[in-house]
């Protein structure tokens, strides 16, 4: 006889504190107290966000956190010029790359097919497939880490070439976003920027 574990059903949504959390008070910090940040909170936010969802439970997100100041100086000559000062006060600054041979995960991560089969030998589809999963979980992880209690800066302006050489040498690994993590200076907060209607994102058909 197979017994089923009852997957309980999605009834009891979250309110109050923590969407404001999530979502409408966070926001995108350009400044930071002077407060270290517990490594033990980047590793909930990490562990949080790698339960999300991904095709085939891909999971080609991979991470580079940069804390050192000798790392830090590593980083800075990829950095546009408006996002130096920002970063290097960041007290965690977070390199969130994605794996280009993924696949070679997939026997332990979708050992219930020969996924990595899927992949090998069709590189564009590999790729296009770890860029999507990998910007996904980017999401998640923004989201996990404000959830965990930390503020957030996330960009994209930086030398994607420099970055990669730089931290990710082997060369399978491309870096997408970075994130600075912290405990934001609302002083340094500029005004939210206006948001498009729900009728000007979605049509319904």
């Amino acid at each position: 006889m197979t017994i089923h574990t009852p997957v309980p059903a999605a009834t009891d949504p979250i309110h109050g504190h923590a969407l404001d959390r999530v979502f409408r008070d966070a926001r995108t910090h350009n400044g930071w107290l002077d407060q270290p940040v517990p490594e033990a909170l980047v590793r909930e936010a990490v562990e949080l966000a790698k339960i999300g969802p991904t095709s085939a439970n891909v999971s080609p997100m991979r991470i580079v956190l940069v804390t050192s100041p000798e790392a830090k100086a590593r980083l800075k000559p990829a950095l546009a010029e408006g996002n130096v000062a920002k970063t290097m006060s960041a007290p965690i600054t977070a390199i969130v790359g994605y794996d280009l041979k993924f696949y070679d995960q997939l026997p332990k991560l979708f050992p219930h097919a020969d996924a990595r089969a899927w992949f090998v030998g069709n590189e564009a589809f590999a790729n296009d497939t770890a860029y999507k999963n990998g910007t996904l979980q980017v999401a998640y992880f923004l989201m996990a880490l404000r959830a965990v209690g930390l503020d957030t800066g996330p960009l994209t302006g930086f030398d994607n070439a420099k970055v990669d050489a730089e931290f990710f040498p082997g060369g399978n690994v491309k870096s997408n976003v970075i994130v600075n993590i912290g405990y934001g200076d609302a002083a340094k907060l500029f005004p939210r920027s206006p948001r498009l209607s729900f009728e000007e994102i979605v049509q319904v058909v």
